[in-house]
Order: structure tokens, then sequence, then C-alpha cells
């Protein structure tokens, strides 16, 4: 059953309900068998909504996919058994008994697997917009965000001074 050498994000799906506990309880038994190189990583995709209810706000975590558990594993025998086995668990999501990974596109739309982006500009050095409708323009930077993958440059167009947030790829140091 073995596929590959390189972990998958894979989609298990639980009973309602239970996709806390079918991830408590498969770390804890990937722990117990030593297996932490064939079952790499578990997640529940959650998002934080910001609830008003009775004048009062307050932010709650709520699960995007309910009844659904991502799992980072090498589908091996012994790992798809272990996942198969957890109570709670009722399978993998793919056609039959074999699961599907997760592609790349999907994972990073989830955004269960954060990249980390190394930048070579810094607030304040000149850059030129390379890509998107402003292509050819340059500007000052004025915030960077890595983690949202979002970078602030203020431009001089019709004699004014305009912030334009642009994605960090979307710009390269002025030389």
């Amino acid at each position: 059953m073995a596929d590959s050498n390189e972990a998958r994000w894979y989609v298990v799906h639980t009973y309602s309900g239970y996709e806390n506990k079918v991830a408590n309880d498969l770390a804890i038994m990937v722990e117990k068998r030593g297996m932490q190189d064939l079952i790499q990583d578990i997640k529940i995709p959650t998002e934080t909504v910001t609830e008003i209810k009775d004048d009062k706000t307050r932010d709650i975590e709520r699960k995007i996919f309910p009844g659904y558990v991502l799992v980072k594993m090498i589908v091996t025998n012994d790992s798809w058994y272990v996942v198969r086995n957890i109570r709670g668990c009722t399978g993998f999501v793919g056609p039959g008994s074999k699961p599907v990974p997760l592609s790349d596109r999907e994972v990073a739309a989830l955004g269960v697997e954060k990249h980390s982006v190394e930048v070579g500009y810094n607030v304040g050095d000149s850059v030129k917009i390379i890509s998107g409708p402003l292509e050819g323009y340059g500007g000052k930077v004025s915030s960077v965000d890595v983690a949202n993958n979002n970078v602030c440059i203020i431009l001089s167009m019709f004699g004014k001074e305009t912030p334009v947030e642009l994605e960090l790829d979307q710009i390269s140091l002025d030389e």
C-alpha cells in the first residue's frame, strides 16, 4: 500500500463532533507506537469568527469542515491501519479503501501548511512592481507582512502619494 516516501496530507472522515477526540487519540497512538516518521501532523481546520450577540462581541473558533480531520502521513499498511482504527474515525476520503492525498493547491487553500517567505527588501527601500496591472511603477516600501503575503508600497501617481497593497512576489528591489 506504500505510495512514496514523502508525507502527504489526507482527509479523514469522523463522526460529527468527534474531530478533537479523533485528533487527540491519533496523536496519543502515534506517540505510543513511535510512528512520528509515518504520521507527521494532525490538524483540524478552524477559523476565528467574531460573534455579536446581545450587544456583546466575542471571538469563537469554528470548525471549517465539521466531521473531518487532516493528517499528514506516509501511507503504509501500518499507518493506514492506525488511522482507520481510531475510535470515531469512519475512514479516509477517497474512492474505496484507497486514501487520496490533497493536491498542493488544496493544501495551500486550506492554509494547513505555512511556507516561510524571505524577502530581499525592507521598509523604506525603493522597489519596482514586476507583475500585475501596475507593472513598471516604482515606489517605497511602507510595510511588510510576511505572514499574510502582503507588502504595502507608496507610489507617486498624479502628483499624490498613493498606498498600494501587493503580494510579496510582485515587487523587487529597484536597481
